[in-house]
Order: structure tokens, then C-alpha cells, then sequence
């Protein structure tokens, strides 16, 4: 059954065009990380690569197609956690970043934090080598589209997600049972300056235990937090469901207490995985045995061959 990974291109609701690319999207990044645990690689480098490529991808909520904030500007968020040492780095609110996972993985292998934040994360970008990047070369026309559309004080944060797919995330076990989780997101469209949501948080926005399993969610940030999302679906887990129960507990509670939508993608140490949501939709697809899984709506499960395309 190993090793395994598992990617999502966030939940929502998006037009037939984009989805169509998203899904292309995750089924790319997918057999990115799958090609490195198949060479031996570690489930960090698998999901850090994974993920890295949707924030290359202008389709994805992530990198250089993320969401804009009130002021117009990119603000991104993400994290990684090893399942192996319960170790974690995060950023959150930072700019001219083209690959937030990347720099993510640096706090929790260089410094001695797990989470750094805006200015404070630029510096730490820049001692380590980390380029800037314009933050025109993160901004898309369709993104500059969204938010001016929601500008309108009455418009609905979640609603105003629609049309963009939200964060992306992956999570992996390697051929030695170790197991990591990445996870990164532009946030949630026309955002208040310096708000940061659930996906730099551990526990919330992505969690990594080689004695349970892994979690990557998406979904409405805010929500996500208020029941700890990642580590929930976890404890089902450690209660004796599978990750696909586990995951449908955590999300029904999750709509039913505090009327939040989204998703997630969630493995074992065994490779049992599942990519579950409440949402209308969510791109995702993993990589097993040497075929790629990937589907977009409820009920879909399409397989072909991991090496097509390649």
C-alpha cells in the first residue's frame, strides 16, 4: 500500500472551465510527489514538491494565483508538519513569496519556531536565500476580477470564495512509514489586511502524526479553526475510524456547529486514504500502487494509469 499521496486544489464552487483545469492541476501535482516517494524520497519532500507546484499553477488559491485582500494585495499562509517528530513550520501574511510551503519548511528546519509572520517571515526569507518575487507576477487578471466584483459591503465572505478553488494541501506516506502534511493558501477573498486563517495553524489548517495519520483541509478558514479541523478528523481516526469516517464526522460537525463548508484529504500510517467534502465540489487526486485516483464532485472516482502523460 505504500507509499502513498494525496493532494487537494481546494473546496468550492468554480465554473466547468476551471474546474476542468484544476483537476488537471492536482493529477500533475499528484504524480509529481508520487515520482519522488517511488525514488525513495521522504513524505516531506513529496508533499513540500506537491504543493509547491499548485502555488506555481495560477488556477490554484496558493503562490502566484492567490485570492486578493481588501487593499487589492497578496497575503499567503501555509505550513508543513513531519509525522515523524510532531515537527512544524508555518508563515502566514506573507508577500512576494512565489512558494510560501517552501519557505514554511524552512522555519521548522532552520529556526527554532514554528511559525513566522509577515515582515519578520520576509527577513527570514532573505537570510536564507529565498528570492522576492514582484508581487505583480502573483497577481492574476482573474483574481484582480474577483476582488473587484466583491467589494460590495453586503457581499458574503463564503460566497465570495465561489469561483476561486480555495487552498491546496497534500499529505504522504513514504516507503519508510514516515508520514508529513503541506498545506498553503492566498485566504479568503477581499480579506480584512493581516488576517490570517486556519492553514499556518497546527491542528487546523494541517496536521502530521506517524502514530495516526495525516491531514491537508480546505475550506472557510475561520470555520476550520473554530473545531480544530485537522486534529478532529485525527482523533476519529485514533478512536477506531476510518479515515474516510473520520473525515465525514469531522466535516458534518463541522457544518453543523458552526455552518462551515469545506474538505480534506487524509491518510494512515497504513496508506488507507480518503478525500472527503461538504462542499459543492474539490479537485483532488492520489497516487497508489501505481495508479492516480482524482474526481471533483460527490460520487466521482475516476482511476487511469500513475505513468500516463508522463
Amino acid at each position: 500500500m505504500l507509499p502513498v499521496v494525496v493532494v487537494h486544489g481546494g473546496a468550492g464552487h468554480v465554473p466547468k472551465e476551471i474546474a476542468e483545469l484544476s483537476t488537471i492541476g492536482v493529477k500533475e501535482a499528484t504524480r509529481t510527489g508520487y515520482a519522488i516517494l517511488q525514488k525513495g524520497g521522504s513524505a516531506m519532500d513529496a508533499v513540500v514538491e506537491a504543493v509547491a507546484l499548485m502555488e506555481n499553477n495560477p488556477r490554484f488559491n496558493a503562490g502566484r494565483g492567490s485570492v486578493l485582500n481588501v487593499k487589492g494585495e497578496v497575503e499567503m499562509d501555509a505550513m508543513v508538519m513531519d509525522g515523524r517528530t510532531l515537527d512544524s513550520g508555518a508563515v502566514s501574511a506573507v508577500r512576494r513569496i512565489a512558494n510560501p510551503v517552501q519557505l514554511a519548511r524552512l522555519v521548522m528546519e532552520k529556526t527554532k519556531h514554528l511559525c513566522l509572520t509577515a515582515e519578520g517571515a520576509s527577513k527570514f526569507a532573505r537570510s536564507m536565500g529565498v528570492p522576492e518575487v514582484p508581487e505583480e507576477s502573483l497577481i492574476t487578471d482573474y483574481a484582480k476580477m474577483r476582488w473587484k466584483k466583491n467589494l460590495e459591503p453586503d457581499a458574503n465572505p463564503v460566497e465570495c470564495q465561489m469561483g476561486k478553488m480555495g487552498t491546496v494541501g497534500a499529505v504522504a506516506v513514504d516507503k519508510d512509514g514516515n508520514i508529513a502534511c503541506a498545506t498553503s493558501t492566498g485566504g479568503m477573498i477581499n480579506k480584512m489586511e493581516g488576517r490570517v486563517g486556519d492553514t499556518p495553524c497546527v491542528g487546523c489548517g494541517g496536521y502530521a502524526d506517524n502514530n495516526i495519520g495525516a491531514v491537508s483541509p480546505t475550506g472557510h478558514g475561520e470555520a476550520i479553526m473554530k473545531v480544530t479541523l485537522s486534529r478532529l478528523i485525527l482523533f476519529h481516526m485514533e478512536q477506531g475510524k476510518t479515515p474516510e469516517e473520520a473525515s465525514d464526522l469531522a466535516l458534518t460537525y463541522m457544518k453543523e456547529r458552526v455552518d462551515g463548508l469545506g474538505g480534506a484529504v487524509v491518510v494512515d500510517p497504513k496508506g488507507t486514504w480518503a478525500a472527503q467534502f461538504s462542499s459543492l465540489q474539490m479537485s483532488w487526486a492520489a497516487a497508489q500502487q501505481g495508479e492516480l485516483h482524482f474526481g471533483l464532485y460527490h460520487g466521482e472516482h475516476f482511476v487511469e494509469p500513475v505513468q500516463e502523460n508522463i
